[in-house]
């Protein structure tokens, strides 16, 4: 499929994926249908406790930056340039992200995001956007869909047909009923919860220019910072257990529970109770699937091909990414979707592996180790050594968070930064066994 022939394209979900990707292939003179499954999230408030703010970081602003969108987006983004770990006595203890202290994530909330792409890309000529439309059949073969919709049932056909769905994907659901693909879908015996910390007579209750964690070992819990001057805190707790979501089945467990843990949160959160009560547990997985696509016409991406679990805030960065990658692939195909959707699997399956075994261990980071001495001690040598060798040492979080340097080679470069490290370490103390030694002999 080249040419004329191809210019029709499907997008099916019309969250952060769907809405940057529209934008992407109208620019490439595609005309793109983008259908959602939701009504229009602009004209209505978002469904409680579901928001999970994000951190926006390089990756993801390097895709809005391509088609001239970072200004619009960012004017809803507060910079937070280090993380503030609350234990549950003593002092708050501040950790700046980068060396020179001056590179922020972004804290922007899901539902502004989203509504900030949906305008850009009804605003493209060539995108029509459909909502309440629920894709309930797909021909991978034919590009031919069946949709419900409010009046009755639609089908409908496209050249190309990309999943942007999110990690419950129905594009992914019937590829794998039909023996397209295979999926696996790795759940963690972990929730996550919200709650809000308002502002206080207009301004911010807790410094703004942070990431706040609550890590409490087997637990934990953090809040970003809102341009309303609120957080949105999220708590993330085993789904069973004595210390699990499971077990707080009054008020005044939750507050005997708040007050025990979680001590300065308490009188910040008036509506903490209702809000522990009332909002819903969501899950946490990891959706691992091959092949992403079928046939040349029919392809996933985003979450619908690889969800990740929150914890290294890199689930829209990766997912923008990928966008910007199946565009690459695009040019370098001469817009050949055949030749394109196989290329940019080709190019992104061990990178978004790479990402997705780096949140997971970056949650027994963020729970279990940023509290500790020693911890607090590598990063500061992290960052001496980048400081003493610019472009030469840099750390894992930085190249993750403040590049675009592929995943699966940041985990490379870091493996032989530590193996570097770990040589030069026992150098060093064979150094100064040696020098013992002789000093002990003279004595």
């Amino acid at each position: 499929m080249t040419g004329k022939e191809n210019d029709h394209v499907a997008v099916v979900g019309a969250g952060l994926a769907g809405c940057l990707l529209a934008c992407y292939l109208a620019r490439r003179g595609y005309h793109v249908d983008l259908y959602e499954r939701r009504p229009d999230p602009r004209t209505g408030g978002a469904e409680r406790g579901r928001s999970i703010n994000l951190a926006l970081s390089e990756r993801g602003l390097d895709a809005l930056r391509r088609i001239g969108l970072e200004e619009r987006i960012m004017a809803d983004a507060l910079p937070m340039r280090g993380r503030m770990i609350h234990p549950v006595a003593g002092a708050l203890d501040y950790q700046q992200y980068s060396h020179d202290g001056e590179r922020a994530i972004n804290s922007i909330s899901r539902g502004a995001l989203n509504n900030a792409l949906l305008d850009a890309a009804e605003a493209e000529p060539g995108v029509t956007v459909f909502f309440r439309h629920q894709l309930t059949g797909l021909d991978p073969s034919t590009g031919s869909m069946t949709y419900e919709t409010p009046e009755g049932e639609l089908r409908a056909v496209a050249a190309v047909v990309l999943g942007a769905d999110g990690a419950g994907s129905v594009v992914r659901g019937q590829l794998v009923a039909q023996h397209e693909t295979e999926e696996d879908v790795d759940f963690l015996d972990y929730g996550y919860k919200e709650l809000t910390v308002p502002a206080v007579d207009g301004e911010f209750a807790l410094d703004p220019g942070a990431l706040h964690i609550w890590p409490r070992g087997t637990s934990m819990m953090i809040a970003l910072p809102n341009p309303d001057r609120s957080f949105t805190c999220t708590m993330f707790w085993p789904t069973g257990g004595p210390d699990g979501f499971a077990a707080l089945s009054s008020p005044a467990a939750v507050e005997d529970h708040f007050r025990a843990h979680y001590p300065d949160l308490l009188p910040l959160a008036p509506d903490l109770v209702e809000d522990y009560r009332h909002n819903p547990v969501g899950r946490l997985g990891t959706v691992r699937c091959t092949p992403w696509q079928a046939h040349g016409r029919v392809a996933l991406l985003g979450d619908a091909a690889h969800a990740i679990v929150p914890f290294y805030g890199q689930g829209a960065n990766c997912g923008f990414e990928d966008v910007v990658e199946l565009d690459r692939c695009l040019a370098q195909t001469g817009g050949d979707w055949r030749r394109a959707l196989p290329l940019f699997e080709e190019r992104r399956k061990a990178n978004t592996d790479a990402i997705a075994e780096m949140a997971l261990a970056n949650f027994v980071e963020m729970r279990d180790k940023v509290a500790s001495p020693v911890f607090r001690c590598v990063k500061s040598v992290e960052h001496a050594l980048e400081r003493a060798l610019p472009g030469r040492f840099v750390s894992r979080y930085e190249l993750v968070s403040f590049s675009t340097v592929p995943y699966a080679q940041v985990r490379r470069r870091v493996r032989r930064q530590q193996q570097v490290l770990g040589g030069a370490a026992l150098v060093l103390a064979g150094a100064v066994a040696a020098g013992l030694y002789r000093i002990g002999r003279i004595v």
